[in-house]
């Protein structure tokens, strides 16, 4: 499990123990001494012998550690690290299966990002789907971008499946008291057509990828339900991007980054919304 100590990872470490996984954490800093991940391997990723060591003998990989967003590092930065860490470790898992170890499936992090955001240039339909993609507009989201095509070549090599996971803005119960300040100006949260995934949902679509029965290189956009507004999608759609054609009926708050594909192929049904906070 890469990224363990941060707030994704330490999400997908609780679920995965409290499914009876054993986890291995890896990060550059400990996670939290609560978490209980009873094992810790500090490494650097950007490092391909470290990564090596890594994922020595593990069963599965669940990689997280990247640049978690554009913005805060500096583009050429945010770009090279996550190519390396994320091809280091497609690698590393390679090697250690096909055979030559007991790794059978590598679950990372891609993202949202690599489908538009944040829609300066309106999406060309919505909701917006796998088939809407890519659209890289950051270093960033060309990282995710490359690296999926990057994981698509080695997992023909590998033969093992790779899972890509588009997730949304990961947030959780603390951030949800935000959410009223955005609820006047439907501009403030266009970037991501009002989009977000609770951080415990997110974990859950970890473990699920894990089990899944698919093969090759697959993505998956993982989003909540709902929007984070409390006005209809309909009517912020209509308002945002009047020119962008609603593909289907989107009722109520429905969100607007699709996730059938994940329901279908994962299982995944999102189970927390920020509106249960708030009730």
């Amino acid at each position: 499990m890469t990224g363990a100590s941060g707030k994704a990872g330490r999400a997908v470490v609780t679920d995965l123990l409290a499914h009876g996984h054993h986890v291995v954490a890896t990060d550059l800093v400990p996670p939290p001494a609560d978490l209980g991940a009873r094992e810790f391997i500090r490494a650097d990723l950007t490092d391909f012998g470290q990564a090596v060591e890594v994922v020595r003998d593990a069963e599965a990989v669940v990689h997280l550690a990247n640049i978690p967003a554009p913005g805060l590092r500096t583009p050429a930065v945010t770009f090279n690290e996550n190519m390396t860490m994320n091809f280091n470790v497609f690698m590393a898992a390679a090697r250690e299966s096909g055979g030559k170890g007991p790794l059978s499936r590598v679950v990372w992090a891609s993202s949202e990002t690599t489908l538009g955001l944040p829609f300066d240039v309106p999406p060309r339909y919505a909701p917006v789907d796998e088939d809407h993609y890519p659209v890289p507009t950051s270093t960033y989201a060309l990282s995710k971008v490359a690296s999926e095509t990057v994981a698509g070549q080695i997992a023909q090599w590998a033969a093992i499946p790779f899972v890509a996971l588009r997730f949304s803005n990961i947030l959780g119960p603390a951030d949800y008291r935000k959410f009223p300040a955005v609820w006047e100006d439907p501009q403030l949260r266009k970037w991501n057509l009002w989009g977000y995934i609770d951080e415990r949902d997110a974990a859950a679509a970890c473990r699920l990828a894990l089990d899944a029965d698919i093969g090759g290189s697959q993505s998956f956009i993982i989003a909540a339900s709902d929007t984070v507004m409390t006005r209809p999608s309909a009517d912020l759609m209509r308002e945002v991007f009047p020119g962008v054609p609603l593909t289907r009926d989107v009722p109520g708050n429905s969100t607007l980054l699709s996730i059938d594909r994940a329901r279908h192929a994962l299982g995944f049904e999102p189970a927390h919304s920020w509106r249960a906070e708030f009730a």
